[in-house]
Protein backbone atom coordinates (compact mmCIF):
# COMPACT_ATOMS: atom_id res chain seq x y z
CA UNK A 1 0.00 0.00 0.00
CA UNK A 2 1.39 3.40 -1.00
CA UNK A 3 -0.39 6.67 -0.33
CA UNK A 4 0.77 10.04 -1.62
CA UNK A 5 0.10 13.09 0.51
CA UNK A 6 -2.82 15.18 -0.77
CA UNK A 7 -3.76 12.69 -3.54
CA UNK A 8 -6.83 10.44 -3.41
CA UNK A 9 -6.24 6.79 -4.26
CA UNK A 10 -7.87 5.63 -7.48
CA UNK A 11 -8.21 2.54 -9.65
CA UNK A 12 -7.28 -0.91 -8.39
CA UNK A 13 -6.14 0.40 -5.00
CA UNK A 14 -9.66 1.43 -4.03
CA UNK A 15 -11.05 -1.42 -1.94
CA UNK A 16 -14.49 0.18 -1.74
CA UNK A 17 -14.80 0.13 -5.56
CA UNK A 18 -13.90 -3.56 -5.71
CA UNK A 19 -16.40 -4.37 -2.99
CA UNK A 20 -19.08 -2.38 -4.79
CA UNK A 21 -18.49 -4.46 -7.95
CA UNK A 22 -18.75 -7.73 -5.99
CA UNK A 23 -22.01 -6.59 -4.42
CA UNK A 24 -23.36 -5.57 -7.83
CA UNK A 25 -22.62 -9.00 -9.30
CA UNK A 26 -24.26 -10.78 -6.36
CA UNK A 27 -27.28 -8.49 -6.68
CA UNK A 28 -27.68 -9.40 -10.37
CA UNK A 29 -27.38 -13.09 -9.55
CA UNK A 30 -30.08 -12.88 -6.88
CA UNK A 31 -32.35 -10.94 -9.23
CA UNK A 32 -31.89 -13.60 -11.90
CA UNK A 33 -32.78 -16.37 -9.44
CA UNK A 34 -35.84 -14.52 -8.12
CA UNK A 35 -37.19 -13.75 -11.61
CA UNK A 36 -36.51 -17.23 -12.93
CA UNK A 37 -39.03 -18.86 -10.56
CA UNK A 38 -42.17 -16.92 -11.65
CA UNK A 39 -41.06 -17.06 -15.28
CA UNK A 40 -40.70 -20.84 -15.04
CA UNK A 41 -44.16 -21.14 -13.47
CA UNK A 42 -45.58 -18.89 -16.19
CA UNK A 43 -44.20 -21.10 -18.99
CA UNK A 44 -45.31 -24.32 -17.24
CA UNK A 45 -48.89 -22.98 -17.11
CA UNK A 46 -48.64 -21.99 -20.77
CA UNK A 47 -47.46 -25.46 -21.81
CA UNK A 48 -50.26 -27.10 -19.78
CA UNK A 49 -52.88 -25.03 -21.60
CA UNK A 50 -53.85 -23.22 -18.42
CA UNK A 51 -52.31 -19.76 -18.89
CA UNK A 52 -52.28 -17.17 -16.12
CA UNK A 53 -55.06 -14.65 -16.56
CA UNK A 54 -54.12 -11.31 -14.95
CA UNK A 55 -56.86 -9.26 -13.35
CA UNK A 56 -58.74 -8.66 -10.13
CA UNK A 57 -59.81 -11.57 -7.92
CA UNK A 58 -63.32 -12.86 -8.62
CA UNK A 59 -64.56 -11.68 -5.19
CA UNK A 60 -63.68 -8.08 -5.95
CA UNK A 61 -64.67 -8.23 -9.61
CA UNK A 62 -68.18 -9.49 -8.77
CA UNK A 63 -68.73 -6.94 -6.00
CA UNK A 64 -67.14 -3.46 -6.62
CA UNK A 65 -68.27 -2.24 -3.20
CA UNK A 66 -65.89 -4.78 -1.69
CA UNK A 67 -62.97 -3.08 -3.46
CA UNK A 68 -64.08 0.33 -2.18
CA UNK A 69 -64.40 -0.98 1.38
CA UNK A 70 -60.97 -2.59 1.30
CA UNK A 71 -59.44 0.59 -0.13
CA UNK A 72 -61.00 2.79 2.56
CA UNK A 73 -59.81 0.37 5.24
CA UNK A 74 -56.25 0.49 3.90
CA UNK A 75 -56.30 4.31 3.79
CA UNK A 76 -57.58 4.48 7.38
CA UNK A 77 -54.88 2.09 8.57
CA UNK A 78 -52.22 4.17 6.85
CA UNK A 79 -53.47 7.39 8.44
CA UNK A 80 -53.33 5.78 11.87
CA UNK A 81 -50.07 3.87 11.59
CA UNK A 82 -47.84 6.12 9.46
CA UNK A 83 -47.20 8.76 12.19
CA UNK A 84 -46.14 6.04 14.63
CA UNK A 85 -44.05 4.18 12.05
CA UNK A 86 -42.28 7.37 10.99
CA UNK A 87 -41.51 8.55 14.53
CA UNK A 88 -38.39 6.39 14.76
CA UNK A 89 -37.19 6.69 11.18
CA UNK A 90 -33.77 8.11 10.47
CA UNK A 91 -34.02 11.81 9.51
CA UNK A 92 -31.00 11.71 7.20
CA UNK A 93 -30.84 12.86 3.59
CA UNK A 94 -29.08 10.50 1.19
CA UNK A 95 -26.82 12.26 -1.30
CA UNK A 96 -25.16 10.51 -4.21
CA UNK A 97 -21.85 11.74 -5.70
CA UNK A 98 -23.75 13.13 -8.68
CA UNK A 99 -25.97 15.20 -6.35
CA UNK A 100 -23.07 17.40 -5.24
CA UNK A 101 -21.31 19.91 -7.45
CA UNK A 102 -18.60 20.45 -4.82
CA UNK A 103 -15.22 18.86 -5.46
CA UNK A 104 -11.88 19.12 -3.73
CA UNK A 105 -10.78 21.60 -6.39
CA UNK A 106 -13.43 23.94 -4.97
CA UNK A 107 -11.94 23.74 -1.47
CA UNK A 108 -9.34 26.50 -1.51
CA UNK A 109 -7.15 27.64 1.35
CA UNK A 110 -6.49 25.55 4.50
CA UNK A 111 -4.15 23.17 2.65
CA UNK A 112 -3.04 21.40 5.83
CA UNK A 113 -6.63 20.72 6.86
CA UNK A 114 -7.50 19.46 3.39
CA UNK A 115 -4.47 17.13 3.30
CA UNK A 116 -5.44 15.65 6.66
CA UNK A 117 -8.99 15.06 5.42
CA UNK A 118 -7.69 13.45 2.20
CA UNK A 119 -5.46 11.10 4.19
CA UNK A 120 -8.49 10.05 6.22
CA UNK A 121 -10.45 9.46 3.00
CA UNK A 122 -7.62 7.37 1.51
CA UNK A 123 -7.59 5.10 4.54
CA UNK A 124 -11.35 4.79 4.19
CA UNK A 125 -11.12 3.86 0.50
CA UNK A 126 -8.21 1.42 0.92
CA UNK A 127 -9.36 -0.04 4.23
CA UNK A 128 -8.83 -3.70 3.28
CA UNK A 129 -5.34 -3.09 1.90
CA UNK A 130 -4.39 -1.01 4.92
CA UNK A 131 -5.50 -3.81 7.24
CA UNK A 132 -4.11 -6.79 5.32
CA UNK A 133 -0.74 -5.33 4.28
CA UNK A 134 0.06 -3.14 7.27
CA UNK A 135 -2.19 -4.45 10.02
CA UNK A 136 -3.74 -1.05 10.66
CA UNK A 137 -7.28 -0.08 11.50
CA UNK A 138 -8.78 2.80 9.50
CA UNK A 139 -10.42 5.71 11.26
CA UNK A 140 -14.11 5.27 11.96
CA UNK A 141 -14.96 8.68 13.40
CA UNK A 142 -13.55 12.11 12.56
CA UNK A 143 -14.51 15.36 14.24
CA UNK A 144 -14.46 18.59 12.25
CA UNK A 145 -14.10 21.38 14.80
CA UNK A 146 -13.92 25.11 14.22
CA UNK A 147 -15.81 28.41 14.10
CA UNK A 148 -18.96 28.70 11.97
CA UNK A 149 -18.45 29.29 8.26
CA UNK A 150 -14.92 27.84 8.09
CA UNK A 151 -15.85 25.08 5.61
CA UNK A 152 -16.57 21.99 7.71
CA UNK A 153 -19.71 20.92 5.84
CA UNK A 154 -18.26 22.11 2.54
CA UNK A 155 -15.18 19.87 2.85
CA UNK A 156 -17.26 16.89 3.99
CA UNK A 157 -19.46 17.13 0.89
CA UNK A 158 -16.40 17.43 -1.33
CA UNK A 159 -14.88 14.30 0.22
CA UNK A 160 -18.12 12.36 -0.23
CA UNK A 161 -18.31 13.37 -3.90
CA UNK A 162 -14.69 12.40 -4.51
CA UNK A 163 -15.09 9.09 -2.68
CA UNK A 164 -17.97 8.03 -4.91
CA UNK A 165 -19.98 6.54 -2.03
CA UNK A 166 -23.35 7.42 -0.47
CA UNK A 167 -23.30 10.45 1.79
CA UNK A 168 -25.87 10.40 4.61
CA UNK A 169 -26.30 13.97 5.85
CA UNK A 170 -28.21 14.68 9.04
CA UNK A 171 -28.55 17.52 11.52
CA UNK A 172 -28.13 16.40 15.11
CA UNK A 173 -31.22 18.31 16.19
CA UNK A 174 -33.29 16.21 13.75
CA UNK A 175 -32.72 13.16 15.97
CA UNK A 176 -34.64 14.75 18.83
CA UNK A 177 -38.22 13.55 19.24
CA UNK A 178 -41.15 14.40 21.47
CA UNK A 179 -41.72 10.69 22.15
CA UNK A 180 -39.73 8.99 24.88
CA UNK A 181 -37.11 6.64 23.43
CA UNK A 182 -37.55 7.78 19.83
CA UNK A 183 -34.34 9.86 19.84
CA UNK A 184 -32.29 6.74 20.55
CA UNK A 185 -34.30 4.82 18.01
CA UNK A 186 -33.59 7.40 15.31
CA UNK A 187 -29.88 7.16 16.05
CA UNK A 188 -30.02 3.37 15.78
CA UNK A 189 -31.92 3.62 12.50
CA UNK A 190 -29.40 6.10 11.12
CA UNK A 191 -26.46 3.81 11.82
CA UNK A 192 -28.42 0.88 10.45
CA UNK A 193 -28.90 2.83 7.21
CA UNK A 194 -25.15 3.55 7.18
CA UNK A 195 -24.32 -0.15 7.53
CA UNK A 196 -26.78 -1.09 4.81
CA UNK A 197 -25.45 1.53 2.39
CA UNK A 198 -21.84 0.63 3.15
CA UNK A 199 -22.38 -3.08 2.48
CA UNK A 200 -24.29 -2.36 -0.72
CA UNK A 201 -21.98 0.32 -2.13
CA UNK A 202 -18.57 -0.64 -0.75
CA UNK A 203 -18.61 2.19 1.77
CA UNK A 204 -20.66 5.06 3.15
CA UNK A 205 -19.92 8.40 4.78
CA UNK A 206 -22.17 9.74 7.51
CA UNK A 207 -22.10 13.43 8.35
CA UNK A 208 -23.70 14.75 11.55
CA UNK A 209 -24.03 18.53 11.65
CA UNK A 210 -24.00 20.44 14.98
CA UNK A 211 -22.89 17.31 16.79
CA UNK A 212 -22.89 18.96 20.21
CA UNK A 213 -26.72 18.87 20.17
CA UNK A 214 -26.62 15.11 20.91
CA UNK A 215 -23.04 14.57 22.06
CA UNK A 216 -22.92 16.91 25.06
CA UNK A 217 -21.02 15.90 28.17
CA UNK A 218 -22.93 13.69 30.63
CA UNK A 219 -21.20 14.99 33.77
CA UNK A 220 -23.74 16.26 36.26
CA UNK A 221 -26.60 14.98 34.10
CA UNK A 222 -27.17 11.59 35.70
CA UNK A 223 -30.63 12.20 37.11
CA UNK A 224 -33.45 10.06 35.81
CA UNK A 225 -35.18 12.98 34.10
CA UNK A 226 -32.07 13.65 31.99
CA UNK A 227 -31.36 10.04 30.99
CA UNK A 228 -33.27 10.22 27.70
CA UNK A 229 -32.18 13.77 26.96
CA UNK A 230 -28.42 13.56 27.58
CA UNK A 231 -27.12 10.38 29.15
CA UNK A 232 -29.20 7.92 27.14
CA UNK A 233 -28.46 9.63 23.83
CA UNK A 234 -24.70 9.72 24.42
CA UNK A 235 -24.77 6.09 25.56
CA UNK A 236 -26.56 5.19 22.34
CA UNK A 237 -23.92 7.01 20.30
CA UNK A 238 -21.14 5.16 22.10
CA UNK A 239 -22.80 1.82 21.35
CA UNK A 240 -23.49 2.62 17.71
CA UNK A 241 -19.90 3.73 17.05
CA UNK A 242 -18.93 0.14 17.91
CA UNK A 243 -21.67 -1.46 15.78
CA UNK A 244 -20.01 -1.49 12.36
CA UNK A 245 -19.42 -5.26 12.55
CA UNK A 246 -22.98 -6.16 13.55
CA UNK A 247 -24.38 -9.05 11.47
CA UNK A 248 -26.99 -8.33 8.84
CA UNK A 249 -30.56 -9.61 9.09
CA UNK A 250 -29.70 -12.36 6.59
CA UNK A 251 -26.72 -13.44 8.69
CA UNK A 252 -28.84 -13.53 11.83
CA UNK A 253 -31.40 -15.78 10.13
CA UNK A 254 -28.62 -18.08 8.92
CA UNK A 255 -27.12 -18.18 12.40
CA UNK A 256 -30.46 -19.16 13.96
CA UNK A 257 -30.98 -21.85 11.35
CA UNK A 258 -27.46 -23.23 11.87
CA UNK A 259 -27.89 -23.12 15.67
CA UNK A 260 -31.10 -25.11 15.32
CA UNK A 261 -29.26 -27.77 13.30
CA UNK A 262 -26.18 -27.83 15.54
CA UNK A 263 -28.36 -28.87 18.47
CA UNK A 264 -28.57 -32.33 16.87
CA UNK A 265 -24.91 -32.53 15.79
CA UNK A 266 -21.83 -33.42 17.82
CA UNK A 267 -19.48 -30.57 18.66
CA UNK A 268 -16.75 -31.69 16.25
CA UNK A 269 -19.23 -31.72 13.35
CA UNK A 270 -21.11 -28.54 14.12
CA UNK A 271 -21.78 -26.25 11.17
CA UNK A 272 -19.83 -22.96 11.23
CA UNK A 273 -21.80 -19.79 11.81
CA UNK A 274 -21.43 -17.00 9.23
CA UNK A 275 -18.68 -14.53 10.07
CA UNK A 276 -20.03 -10.97 10.02
CA UNK A 277 -18.16 -8.52 7.85
CA UNK A 278 -17.24 -5.05 9.06
CA UNK A 279 -19.08 -2.30 7.21
CA UNK A 280 -16.77 0.30 5.68
CA UNK A 281 -18.17 3.44 7.36
CA UNK A 282 -16.65 6.83 8.05
CA UNK A 283 -18.65 9.04 10.41
CA UNK A 284 -17.81 12.73 10.23
CA UNK A 285 -19.21 15.01 12.94
CA UNK A 286 -19.01 18.79 12.86
CA UNK A 287 -19.22 21.20 15.76
CA UNK A 288 -17.99 24.61 16.85
CA UNK A 289 -18.16 23.59 20.52
CA UNK A 290 -15.80 20.63 20.81
CA UNK A 291 -15.11 21.42 24.47
CA UNK A 292 -18.76 20.63 25.29
CA UNK A 293 -18.62 17.07 23.92
CA UNK A 294 -18.57 14.04 26.17
CA UNK A 295 -14.95 12.80 26.66
CA UNK A 296 -16.00 9.20 25.97
CA UNK A 297 -16.87 10.15 22.39
CA UNK A 298 -13.29 11.31 21.80
CA UNK A 299 -11.61 8.10 22.86
CA UNK A 300 -9.89 5.69 20.40
CA UNK A 301 -12.29 3.83 18.16
CA UNK A 302 -14.83 6.65 18.18
CA UNK A 303 -14.17 10.26 17.18
CA UNK A 304 -10.49 9.94 17.94
CA UNK A 305 -9.29 12.22 15.16
CA UNK A 306 -9.98 15.95 15.43
CA UNK A 307 -9.42 18.13 12.36
CA UNK A 308 -9.43 21.79 13.31
CA UNK A 309 -10.82 24.43 10.98
CA UNK A 310 -9.53 27.89 11.76
CA UNK A 311 -10.15 31.33 10.33
CA UNK A 312 -7.95 31.63 7.24
CA UNK A 313 -4.68 33.60 7.43
CA UNK A 314 -3.84 36.11 4.74
CA UNK A 315 -2.25 33.60 2.33
CA UNK A 316 -5.39 31.46 2.43
CA UNK A 317 -7.64 34.50 2.10
CA UNK A 318 -5.81 35.39 -1.12
CA UNK A 319 -6.66 31.95 -2.56
CA UNK A 320 -10.24 32.18 -1.38
CA UNK A 321 -10.65 35.67 -2.85
CA UNK A 322 -9.17 34.52 -6.17
CA UNK A 323 -11.62 31.63 -6.29
CA UNK A 324 -14.67 33.82 -5.70
CA UNK A 325 -13.50 36.74 -7.84
CA UNK A 326 -13.14 34.36 -10.79
CA UNK A 327 -16.88 33.76 -10.53
CA UNK A 328 -18.07 37.32 -9.85
CA UNK A 329 -18.05 40.41 -12.06
CA UNK A 330 -15.41 42.91 -10.95
CA UNK A 331 -13.29 45.72 -12.32
CA UNK A 332 -9.60 45.21 -12.99
CA UNK A 333 -8.68 47.30 -9.98
CA UNK A 334 -10.14 44.66 -7.65
CA UNK A 335 -7.68 41.89 -6.88
CA UNK A 336 -7.42 39.10 -4.36
CA UNK A 337 -4.64 40.77 -2.36
CA UNK A 338 -6.83 43.81 -1.67
CA UNK A 339 -9.68 41.58 -0.53
CA UNK A 340 -7.32 39.59 1.69
CA UNK A 341 -5.97 42.78 3.29
CA UNK A 342 -9.39 44.04 4.39
CA UNK A 343 -10.88 40.71 5.48
CA UNK A 344 -8.69 39.82 8.43
CA UNK A 345 -10.62 37.53 10.78
CA UNK A 346 -13.17 36.63 8.09
CA UNK A 347 -14.28 33.07 7.43
CA UNK A 348 -14.58 31.83 3.81
CA UNK A 349 -18.35 32.21 3.96
CA UNK A 350 -18.04 35.82 5.15
CA UNK A 351 -15.66 36.61 2.30
CA UNK A 352 -18.13 35.26 -0.24
CA UNK A 353 -20.96 37.17 1.42
CA UNK A 354 -18.90 40.37 1.36
CA UNK A 355 -18.34 40.08 -2.39
CA UNK A 356 -22.04 39.39 -2.96
CA UNK A 357 -22.90 42.53 -1.00
CA UNK A 358 -20.35 44.47 -3.10
CA UNK A 359 -22.18 43.32 -6.23
CA UNK A 360 -25.43 44.61 -4.74
CA UNK A 361 -23.79 47.98 -4.04
CA UNK A 362 -22.55 48.11 -7.66
CA UNK A 363 -25.97 47.15 -8.99
CA UNK A 364 -27.60 49.87 -6.89
CA UNK A 365 -25.22 52.37 -8.51
CA UNK A 366 -26.16 51.19 -12.00
CA UNK A 367 -22.96 49.22 -12.66
CA UNK A 368 -22.51 45.58 -13.66
CA UNK A 369 -19.19 44.97 -11.89
CA UNK A 370 -17.88 45.73 -8.41
CA UNK A 371 -15.10 48.17 -7.59
CA UNK A 372 -12.87 48.23 -4.52
CA UNK A 373 -14.99 51.11 -3.24
CA UNK A 374 -18.03 48.86 -3.47
CA UNK A 375 -16.22 46.24 -1.41
CA UNK A 376 -15.37 48.78 1.31
CA UNK A 377 -18.95 50.07 1.34
CA UNK A 378 -20.25 46.50 1.52
CA UNK A 379 -17.92 45.76 4.42
CA UNK A 380 -19.22 48.73 6.37
CA UNK A 381 -22.79 47.71 5.59
CA UNK A 382 -22.26 44.10 6.68
CA UNK A 383 -20.16 44.81 9.78
CA UNK A 384 -21.78 48.01 11.04
CA UNK A 385 -24.98 48.71 9.14
CA UNK A 386 -26.41 50.81 6.34
CA UNK A 387 -25.48 54.47 6.27
CA UNK A 388 -28.19 57.11 6.45
CA UNK A 389 -28.27 60.81 7.35
CA UNK A 390 -29.21 61.67 10.92
CA UNK A 391 -30.55 65.19 10.44
CA UNK A 392 -28.18 66.84 12.90
CA UNK A 393 -28.60 70.34 14.24
CA UNK A 394 -25.79 72.38 12.58
CA UNK A 395 -23.90 72.76 15.87
CA UNK A 396 -24.29 69.06 16.62
CA UNK A 397 -23.16 68.10 13.12
CA UNK A 398 -19.98 70.11 13.61
CA UNK A 399 -19.34 68.52 17.01
CA UNK A 400 -19.68 65.00 15.56
CA UNK A 401 -17.29 65.98 12.73
CA UNK A 402 -14.73 67.29 15.26
CA UNK A 403 -15.11 64.10 17.30
CA UNK A 404 -14.53 61.77 14.32
CA UNK A 405 -11.75 64.01 13.01
CA UNK A 406 -9.94 63.47 16.34
CA UNK A 407 -10.14 59.70 15.91
CA UNK A 408 -8.99 59.89 12.28
CA UNK A 409 -6.11 62.27 13.03
CA UNK A 410 -4.58 60.18 15.81
CA UNK A 411 -5.15 56.93 13.89
CA UNK A 412 -3.21 58.37 10.95
CA UNK A 413 -0.42 59.70 13.17
CA UNK A 414 0.18 56.31 14.86
CA UNK A 415 0.25 54.52 11.49
CA UNK A 416 -3.10 52.74 11.43
CA UNK A 417 -4.66 51.78 8.10
CA UNK A 418 -7.73 54.02 7.83
CA UNK A 419 -10.52 52.80 5.57
CA UNK A 420 -13.15 55.46 6.03
CA UNK A 421 -14.27 58.27 8.35
CA UNK A 422 -17.95 59.12 8.41
CA UNK A 423 -20.51 61.26 10.20
CA UNK A 424 -23.40 59.26 8.72
CA UNK A 425 -25.25 56.99 11.09
CA UNK A 426 -24.52 53.27 10.81
CA UNK A 427 -26.29 51.02 13.25
CA UNK A 428 -26.22 52.77 16.63
CA UNK A 429 -23.09 54.80 15.86
CA UNK A 430 -23.66 58.47 14.97
CA UNK A 431 -20.29 58.47 13.22
CA UNK A 432 -17.25 56.27 12.92
CA UNK A 433 -13.65 55.87 11.82
CA UNK A 434 -12.87 52.41 10.47
CA UNK A 435 -9.21 51.47 10.84
CA UNK A 436 -7.07 48.39 11.17
CA UNK A 437 -3.53 47.04 10.98
CA UNK A 438 -1.61 47.86 7.83
CA UNK A 439 -0.38 44.25 7.88
CA UNK A 440 -1.94 41.15 9.42
CA UNK A 441 -0.80 40.67 13.00
CA UNK A 442 -1.40 37.82 15.43
CA UNK A 443 0.26 39.30 18.52
CA UNK A 444 -0.21 42.58 20.35
CA UNK A 445 2.33 44.58 22.33
CA UNK A 446 1.60 47.01 25.19
CA UNK A 447 2.71 49.84 22.89
CA UNK A 448 0.07 48.89 20.34
CA UNK A 449 -2.50 48.65 23.09
CA UNK A 450 -1.58 52.17 24.22
CA UNK A 451 -2.05 53.40 20.63
CA UNK A 452 -5.54 51.90 20.49
CA UNK A 453 -6.39 53.62 23.78
CA UNK A 454 -5.09 56.92 22.39
CA UNK A 455 -7.25 56.59 19.27
CA UNK A 456 -10.29 55.81 21.41
CA UNK A 457 -9.72 58.89 23.58
CA UNK A 458 -8.93 61.20 20.66
CA UNK A 459 -12.58 62.11 20.04
CA UNK A 460 -12.93 63.22 23.66
CA UNK A 461 -9.73 65.28 23.44
CA UNK A 462 -10.89 67.01 20.23
CA UNK A 463 -14.27 67.90 21.73
CA UNK A 464 -12.73 69.29 24.93
CA UNK A 465 -10.21 71.32 22.93
CA UNK A 466 -12.83 72.88 20.63
CA UNK A 467 -15.85 73.08 22.94
CA UNK A 468 -14.47 73.01 26.46
CA UNK A 469 -16.26 69.75 27.36
CA UNK A 470 -17.08 66.37 25.84
CA UNK A 471 -20.53 65.10 24.87
CA UNK A 472 -22.26 61.80 25.53
CA UNK A 473 -20.72 60.52 22.29
CA UNK A 474 -17.60 59.48 24.20
CA UNK A 475 -19.40 56.75 26.19
CA UNK A 476 -18.50 53.85 23.90
CA UNK A 477 -14.96 55.23 23.47
CA UNK A 478 -14.35 55.22 27.21
CA UNK A 479 -15.74 51.68 27.50
CA UNK A 480 -13.38 50.47 24.76
CA UNK A 481 -10.37 52.25 26.25
CA UNK A 482 -11.16 50.81 29.68
CA UNK A 483 -11.38 47.31 28.22
CA UNK A 484 -7.98 47.60 26.52
CA UNK A 485 -6.36 49.02 29.68
CA UNK A 486 -7.90 46.22 31.77
CA UNK A 487 -6.45 43.63 29.40
CA UNK A 488 -3.01 45.21 29.73
CA UNK A 489 -3.23 45.09 33.51
CA UNK A 490 -5.14 41.87 34.10
CA UNK A 491 -3.68 39.68 31.37
CA UNK A 492 -0.38 41.13 30.17
CA UNK A 493 1.32 42.12 33.42
CA UNK A 494 1.23 45.92 32.91
CA UNK A 495 0.91 46.43 36.67
CA UNK A 496 3.27 46.16 39.64
CA UNK A 497 2.71 42.39 39.69
CA UNK A 498 2.90 39.64 37.08
CA UNK A 499 -0.07 37.79 38.56
CA UNK A 500 -2.81 37.25 36.01
CA UNK A 501 -6.06 38.47 37.53
CA UNK A 502 -7.96 36.41 34.98
CA UNK A 503 -6.35 33.21 36.28
CA UNK A 504 -6.48 34.26 39.93
CA UNK A 505 -10.19 35.05 39.88
CA UNK A 506 -11.13 31.83 38.09
CA UNK A 507 -13.14 31.32 34.92
CA UNK A 508 -16.53 31.78 36.62
CA UNK A 509 -15.79 35.09 38.37
CA UNK A 510 -17.16 37.38 35.65
CA UNK A 511 -15.55 39.25 32.78
CA UNK A 512 -12.00 40.50 32.84
CA UNK A 513 -12.89 44.19 33.24
CA UNK A 514 -14.95 43.40 36.34
CA UNK A 515 -12.09 41.34 37.79
CA UNK A 516 -9.54 44.10 37.21
CA UNK A 517 -11.67 46.98 38.45
CA UNK A 518 -12.62 45.08 41.60
CA UNK A 519 -8.94 44.82 42.56
CA UNK A 520 -7.83 48.19 44.10
CA UNK A 521 -4.16 48.19 42.90
CA UNK A 522 -5.20 47.10 39.42
CA UNK A 523 -7.93 49.73 39.28
CA UNK A 524 -5.39 52.44 40.15
CA UNK A 525 -3.09 51.19 37.38
CA UNK A 526 -5.91 51.19 34.82
CA UNK A 527 -6.80 54.76 35.74
CA UNK A 528 -3.14 55.74 35.45
CA UNK A 529 -2.92 54.27 31.95
CA UNK A 530 -6.07 56.07 30.85
CA UNK A 531 -4.96 59.41 32.32
CA UNK A 532 -1.55 59.11 30.66
CA UNK A 533 -3.15 58.32 27.30
CA UNK A 534 -5.59 61.24 27.68
CA UNK A 535 -2.73 63.67 28.34
CA UNK A 536 -0.76 62.32 25.40
CA UNK A 537 -3.62 62.53 22.93
CA UNK A 538 -4.57 66.02 24.10
CA UNK A 539 -1.06 67.17 23.16
CA UNK A 540 -1.30 65.45 19.77
CA UNK A 541 -4.64 67.06 18.96
CA UNK A 542 -3.41 70.49 20.02
CA UNK A 543 -0.19 70.19 18.06
CA UNK A 544 -2.07 69.21 14.88
CA UNK A 545 -5.13 71.42 15.36
CA UNK A 546 -4.99 72.78 11.81
CA UNK A 547 -5.10 69.24 10.40
CA UNK A 548 -7.95 68.39 12.78
CA UNK A 549 -10.02 71.32 11.49
CA UNK A 550 -9.28 70.42 7.86
CA UNK A 551 -10.51 66.84 8.37
CA UNK A 552 -13.61 68.09 10.21
CA UNK A 553 -14.37 70.55 7.38
CA UNK A 554 -14.11 67.70 4.87
CA UNK A 555 -16.52 65.58 6.89
CA UNK A 556 -19.01 68.44 7.14
CA UNK A 557 -18.87 68.99 3.39
CA UNK A 558 -18.82 65.34 2.16
CA UNK A 559 -20.22 63.33 5.11
CA UNK A 560 -17.51 60.70 4.51
CA UNK A 561 -13.77 60.72 3.75
CA UNK A 562 -11.79 57.74 2.49
CA UNK A 563 -8.56 56.61 4.09
CA UNK A 564 -6.55 57.97 1.18
CA UNK A 565 -8.14 61.40 1.55
CA UNK A 566 -7.36 61.51 5.27
CA UNK A 567 -3.78 60.37 4.72
CA UNK A 568 -3.30 63.08 2.10
CA UNK A 569 -4.52 65.75 4.51
CA UNK A 570 -2.28 64.51 7.34
CA UNK A 571 0.78 64.04 5.10
CA UNK A 572 0.42 67.51 3.59
CA UNK A 573 0.39 69.09 7.06
CA UNK A 574 3.44 67.24 8.40
CA UNK A 575 6.85 68.88 8.02
CA UNK A 576 8.92 67.53 5.15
Amino acid sequence: MQLQEGIIVRGQRVDSTAQRERVRQRRLLRLLIVLSLPLAWFWVRQLQGNPIDPGLPDLIGDDPTMAISIGLLLVLMCLILIPFLGAGQSPHVLLRPSDSNVRLADVVGADATRREAIDTLNLFLAHETFKSEMGGSPRRGVLFEGPPGTGKTYLAKALAAEAGVPFLFVSASAFQSMYYGQTNRKIRTYFKALRKAARAEGGAIGFIEEFDAIGGARSGMNSGSMREGIVGVVNELLVQMQSFDMPTGRDRIKSKFIDAINVFLPTDRALPRPTPSTANILVVAATNRASDLDPALMRPGRFDRVIHFDLPPRADRVEIAEYYLSRKAHEREVNSHQIADITGGYSPVRIERLLDEALIVALRAGRQAMTIGDVVEAQLTVDIGLSHPVGYHPDERRRVAIHEAGHALVAALVGRDIRIASILRRGEALGLVSHGDSEERHLRTPTEGAELIAIALAGRAAEIQEYGEASSGIASDLAYATTIASQLVGQLGACDTLISLEAAAGPMAGNLVAKVLSDPPARVKVESILESAADRVACMVLEHRTTLITIADGLCDLDELSGDQINQIVTAALPA
